[in-house]
């Protein structure tokens, strides 16, 4: 079922008596909101698929042991149902070069990358290989570094991190009523954002380089103190107009990226081991990138130390919300 009905994410049913079942307030997830979507990214074929579909956790029995999408014989139905789904779909730019859309799990809760699969295939025909993974570098790559290319087995060979001279602003104090005038302090107070987002890329062992999404509003003097700052921490910053330009607006760039890729110094490695105790995950190194503290109760501990049997060996997903 496909509807786009926002009313549907919260409703009542049962309304038709004892016979019908029991009124029960129950909804819908978005697509992009649901496990299913989470697991369809990172399985890497039809077998992995229903394994990892068996492997959802529906409730929990009185000894709160868990009862999964196995137990109760339903990983194979699922797995038909999305025998469809796991074909990446080709399609084609407005250049007319080829590009797979597949899959996009939400970056707020899940890890934010397309699938596995769609990857893969297009690792095995083209020289090089773009994604995006969401949400900035705090969230976006160190779920795509530490959870899908870890799962999938793959290792980055170049990073971009994409900037825009409003956004400087913004963290640089300005109010988003006066982003369209020139304020070159300002820009260099926000690039300090910046630099923690390349220095958390390049925690994980993946060069950098920086490219400046171009607005109208941009002076040449903003411009460079962005470029600036970024030659003062050991990248280079490009400027793009692919908005305006179309590829053409971005030659530099992609130039820039495939030399940094055939340079061969990437040394790919996600922050922690696959054995580390689930709390300490947590801390120091995403708690580093984020530059938030990490706090946890008794309680929580306790808890964390009860997955830790079953979940010990899997990746931490990281949430957040405003």
């Amino acid at each position: 079922m496909d509807m786009n009905d926002r009313a549907l994410r919260d409703v009542v049913v049962g309304l038709g008596g004892v016979p019908n079942g029991f009124t029960r307030q129950t909804g819908f997830d978005i697509t992009v909101a649901s496990e299913v979507m989470a697991v369809l990214c990172l399985a890497a074929d039809l077998d992995d698929l229903r394994h990892r579909l068996g492997n959802i956790v529906i409730g929990y029995r009185r000894d709160r042991g868990p009862v999964t999408c196995r137990d109760i014989g339903a990983d194979g139905a699922m797995t038909v149902l999305l025998k469809d789904a796991m074909q990446p779909n080709l399609v084609q730019t407005l250049e007319h070069t080829p590009a797979f859309v597949h899959g996009g799990p939400f970056a707020n809760i899940a890890h934010g990358c397309n699938s596995v699969i769609a990857t893969r295939t297009a690792l095995a025909l083209a020289d090089f290989v773009v994604t995006e993974a969401g949400f900035g570098a705090d969230l976006g790559a160190e779920k795509f570094f530490d959870i899908k290319c870890r799962k999938a087995g793959l290792a980055p060979a170049a990073a971009v991190v994409v900037a825009t001279v409003r956004a400087l602003k913004m963290n640089g104090g300005v109010a988003r009523a006066d982003l369209g005038r020139e304020n070159v302090s300002a820009v260099a107070e926000g690039c300090a954002n910046l630099g923690r987002h390349i220095t958390n890329v390049r925690a994980f062992g993946v060069p950098v380089v920086v490219a400046i999404n171009h607005f109208a509003s941009d002076t040449a003097a903003e411009i460079a103190a962005v470029k600036d700052y970024v030659a003062q921490v050991g990248a280079e910053a490009i400027l793009c107009r692919h908005w305006a330009e179309s590829s053409a607006g971005i030659v530099e760039l992609a130039e820039r990226v495939a030399a940094l890729a055939e340079a061969g110094i990437a040394a790919f490695a996600p922050l922690y081991p696959d054995d580390m105790p689930l709390f300490d995950r947590s801390r120091p190194s995403p708690a580093d990138l984020s530059r938030r503290r990490v706090i946890a109760d008794a309680a929580l501990r306790d808890q964390l130390r009860a997955w830790e049997a079953a979940a010990r060996h899997l990746p931490v997903c990281m949430a957040k919300h405003n």
